[in-house]
């Protein structure tokens, strides 16, 4: 594989589509984005933030407006052909021919892309998404996560640097989810980069390296996924104690707490970014008042709370 940085980047990037008869629909506005080689880039937002459109430029499926944008250092301008091939698109449909046998789909789609028969590796992408011992057995016999497995396999015959997940694990259950998660990770491993597109927030909080959040046609923030959780996120601190009471005392209402239902415990929520969390003295002043503890937990913010906080935020501008 080539030496470079990046394995997309776009800039300035637009697209508005003309709806006849009603306003016409931005689903782009100037979209700079820029995604490590070999990472795992989660790509999230709600419907019709433009991850589609995104997606469907890389592919050569929607024609841009303006802006520029280059796949492993390929101009799409300037050769498609060649950035086409560097890209696999694992679509969100279950687009798989019934009566063909999975080795039968890997061979046709191989020659679709021009693969010689000699530089074929059918077998090998079948034993790597877990799908060799059935490459004979019709695909419309295979279970939901081996279609899903067998789309990840067709979009690998020749070879991408670049993987893209339209909503991969769509439709199916936890036990398949993971065991996609799991196809992700060992093909990250090979030195491909993959694009995943996913409304299960979770999806890109357990694999994604990367999480860049979409809103309305724009990027609204890039972080590494840890970063990001450790820079918005917020903790919640419970402390539970021995006896019920009925109000907050008043030494403690200067710091916002919320009473449990229970009436036996105090939640303070305090922000990670913040030098000085109050943690210290919240404990003490309740020490002083008399109130006995019976434990003290924590909970931090996870990736989907800080999403709908963003584009929350985003959409009130």
């Amino acid at each position: 594989m080539s030496d470079y940085n990046f394995s997309i980047e776009a800039r300035n990037l637009n697209k508005t589509y003309n709806k006849k008869g009603g306003a016409d629909i931005k689903a782009l506005i100037d979209l700079n984005i820029s995604i490590p080689k070999g990472s795992i880039y989660g790509l999230l937002g709600p419907n019709g933030a433009g991850k589609s459109t995104f997606i469907n430029i890389l592919g050569s499926l929607v024609i841009k407006d303006s802006g520029k944008v280059k796949i492993c250092e390929i101009d799409i301008d300037e050769n498609a052909k060649e950035s086409r091939k560097k890209i696999g698109i694992v679509p969100q449909e279950l687009n798989i021919d019934p009566f063909f046998t999975p080795i039968e789909l890997l061979e046709l789609q191989a020659g679709l892309y021009g693969v010689r028969k000699k530089n074929r590796k059918s077998e090998e992408i079948l034993s790597k998404v877990g799908l060799l011992e059935q490459k004979n057995a019709y695909a419309r016999t295979l279970s939901g996560g081996m279609r899903r497995r067998l789309l990840v396999a067709k979009a690998l015959v020749h070879n991408p640097e670049i993987i893209i997940l339209d909503e991969p694990t769509a439709g199916v259950d936890v036990e398949l989810r993971k065991e996609m998660w799991k196809v992700v990770e060992s093909l990250r491993e090979t030195g491909v980069t993959i694009i995943l597109t996913t409304h299960y927030i979770e999806e890109a909080e357990a694999i994604a390296d990367r999480v860049g959040v979409i809103n309305q046609g724009e990027i609204i923030i890039v972080e590494q996924k840890k970063e990001l959780i450790k820079k918005m996120g917020h903790k919640k601190l419970t402390v539970e104690l021995q006896k019920e009471i009925n109000e907050i005392p008043n030494s403690l209402k200067k710091y916002n707490l919320v009473l449990g239902n229970n009436k036996m415990s105090l939640d303070y929520t305090y922000n990670l970014k913040e030098k000085k969390t109050g943690i210290t003295d919240l404990l003490q002043d309740i020490k002083d008042t008399g109130l006995e503890l019976r434990d003290i937990k924590t909970e931090q913010s996870n990736l989907e709370k800080i999403f709908v906080s963003l584009v929350k935020e985003n959409n009130e501008i």
